[in-house]
Order: structure tokens, then sequence, then C-alpha cells
């Protein structure tokens, strides 16, 4: 098998509507594309595709089975106060390492979002793939 890239990463949610605001006015991810019960989102690279549940989530929120988001940020710090602000809940506050600066939210289903600052003034430097540390 020859994978030449993640195309996506699909999340099962509860209320698209509630969902794609959050992802989309309060994360400020561009909706790419968009249809009834599904919603793409992403700058370059990955999407993250939000789909409505068929059924109700139940089966733990990300807290529990450890799935997290990665995104990689200018700014963590800023980027955490503007959130606060939105009222979006902090799972853990900003952890520096010798790597960059890092904090995780969860979003309206718990799923854990990562925002990593990494440390070098060239973020392309740093090791690719690499969205922060281990939520746990």
């Amino acid at each position: 098998m020859e994978i030449r890239r993640l195309g996506s990463v699909i999340i099962a949610v509860s209320d698209l509507a509630k969902s794609v605001k959050f992802y989309n006015e309060v994360i400020g991810l561009p909706i790419k594309n968009q249809r009834e019960n599904w919603v793409d989102l992403g700058k370059q690279g990955a999407t993250v595709i939000l789909h409505t549940a068929s059924k109700p989530i139940n089966t733990g929120t990300s807290i529990e089975n450890g799935i997290v988001i990665g995104l990689v940020i200018g700014d963590v710090e800023s980027a955490l106060q503007e959130l606060k602000a939105q009222k979006v809940v902090v799972h853990r506050d900003i952890e520096s390492h010798k790597t960059g600066k890092n904090a995780i939210i969860l979003d309206p289903d718990k799923y854990m979002i990562s925002l990593f600052e990494p440390a070098l003034e060239d973020s392309a430097k740093q090791a690719s793939g690499f969205h922060g540390f281990a939520p746990l």
C-alpha cells in the first residue's frame, strides 16, 4: 500500500451547526466544502471533517479515548486568552517545553484540541507532524 498523505480526520459530532460554529468561528478553520450533514474545514494539508453522528455519542469523549486534534499556531498565549473570553473550556493550560508551548482545549463534544506554538522561529524546521504533547 502506498500512502501519499493524510487526507482528513473525520469527527462524529452531536450537533453539526454548533460544531461548525466552534471550528469555523471560534477556532478559525475556514469551511472548504459543506453538505447537508458533512462539513470539511481547513487551510492546507489534511482537513477536519465534521459529520453528524448517526447514533448518540456515548462511547466516551476524547478525554477517555485519547483522540487529540493538533493545531500549530503562532501565539498560544494570545490564542488561549481569546478562547477563554469566548468561554471555551481549557482542559490543560499552557505548558512550556524545549520544542515549544502547548495548551489543550475542548470542543463542544469534548474532543481535545492541542494548540502548539513551535519554539523554532522557522516552524518549517519543526519536526514534521508534531503538534504538541500527550494530554494525560
